[in-house]
């Protein structure tokens, strides 16, 4: 188990690339880490790529990275149109996507999806991420859901209860399209949190969890 310096080795000029199948999944599955990466980073560029978002949808995640990375210098936000649930029926032509992000700042951090995710969205997007990304430093979150799958995470990143509370509240903000999912509620954000922090005796009582496979130090 490792708890990250993450945080700390962010300093100034530093390129992050948040990868997200849907529209709330790197809220979800990293927001707190990046509400503490964008609160103590200085001249920080990051690229957000949600891969399936459209009417409502696009709106909402265009709403909500728009005010999570409003501090950042330096930001880009991308949302393409590939269909839900269908990633791996388009598989290649997301390939093709992907070989373009390698025409972006070359990314410090990488934030995708867990490998062993049973969404086929998201466990795709994982994939093309070791695909296209085969040097770097990369951090799979996790996505509570009806499917059981969440792992073990061996690395962690420590929150306040100030940023859990932010992380809920913005979610429920920008994403009312899904304020009638049975799921997606305040004290399923705060249970994983706080079972994360336990695992990794965090001071605060909470924490995000993430997959790291690999790791030069």
């Amino acid at each position: 188990m490792m708890t990250t310096g993450v945080i700390d080795r962010l300093k100034s000029g530093r390129v992050i690339l948040c990868l997200g199948a849907h529209s709330d999944d790197i809220e979800i599955g990293c927001g707190g880490t990046l509400n503490r990466i964008v609160e103590s980073s200085s001249d920080l560029t990051v690229i957000w790529v949600v891969f399936s978002a459209d009417g409502t949808r696009e709106r909402e995640a265009r709403s909500s990275a728009e005010q999570l990375l409003a501090p950042v210098s330096n930001s880009t936000i991308e949302i393409q149109q590939f269909r839900n649930g269908y990633f791996p029926y388009v598989a290649s032509e997301m390939k093709e996507f992907f070989e373009t992000l390698k025409g972006l700042p070359n990314p410090d951090l990488i934030f995708t999806h867990f490998r062993n995710d049973l969404h086929q969205d998201h466990r795709l997007v994982s994939e093309l991420t070791r695909n296209t990304f085969r040097d770097h430093m990369i951090l799979e979150y996790e996505i509570p859901k009806f499917d059981a799958d969440l792992g073990s995470p061996n690395t962690f990143v420590t929150l306040s209860a100030d940023q859990l509370r932010k992380k809920q509240e913005h979610l429920a903000e920008h994403f009312k399209s899904q304020h009638d999912k049975q799921w997606f509620t305040d004290d399923t954000f705060s249970s994983l949190c706080r079972i994360r922090g336990i695992e990794c005796n965090s001071p605060t009582g909470f924490a995000e969890g993430f997959h790291c496979r690999k790791a030069i130090l």
